[in-house]
């Protein structure tokens, strides 16, 4: 069974809850949207800790480190359409999504070519509300959406 592991960073605006997710890179997704979407996630090394996996590829996918001292919250795991296990966390920081640079990849492309390019692992990223957020990210990721507002919830009502 294939796994990945990932970071979900989110802040607290005038507006409400927000979470940064990244739109995968390659020709594949160019054209994708809604439900294309991801926490930055990837797969360990052998025997690696999940969570060093995912703030290492939270790392590679954004450009951004991981603030020190910064606070994990899991949000469990979910199995995507393909198969693949998803284990997350989700802590609080801000970046600018404009400015998220992250790793490439080569790819024969088109399929059969005999041509590779090198495509970047994420085009994009952006800050969106839980909301938007839950028709943006892949929808076996909505779990950890809902996770995350329960988990602040269940945080903001032992603080009070």
């Amino acid at each position: 069974m294939r796994t990945s592991a990932g970071l979900m960073m989110f802040r607290r605006t005038a507006s409400g809850l927000e979470v940064l997710l990244v739109h995968p890179g390659g020709p594949y997704f160019a054209n994708k949207d809604a439900g294309a979407w991801t926490v930055p996630k990837g797969e360990p090394a052998a025997g690696e800790d999940p969570l060093v996996t995912a703030r290492r590829e939270f790392r590679e996918e954004t450009g951004v480190d991981v603030p020190p001292g910064a606070v994990f919250h899991s949000l469990g795991q979910v199995k995507q359409k393909g198969g693949k296990v998803v284990q997350a966390w989700a802590f609080e920081g801000e970046c600018d999504p404009a400015k998220c640079v992250g790793n490439t990849f080569r790819l024969e492309y088109p399929p059969r070519s005999g041509r590779f390019q090198e495509f970047p692992e994420v085009d994009r990223a952006a800050f969106f509300s839980i909301a938007e957020a839950k028709t943006k990210i892949n929808p076996a990721q909505v779990q950890l959406l809902e996770q995350l507002e329960a988990t602040l919830h269940d945080v903001k009502q032992v603080t009070e």
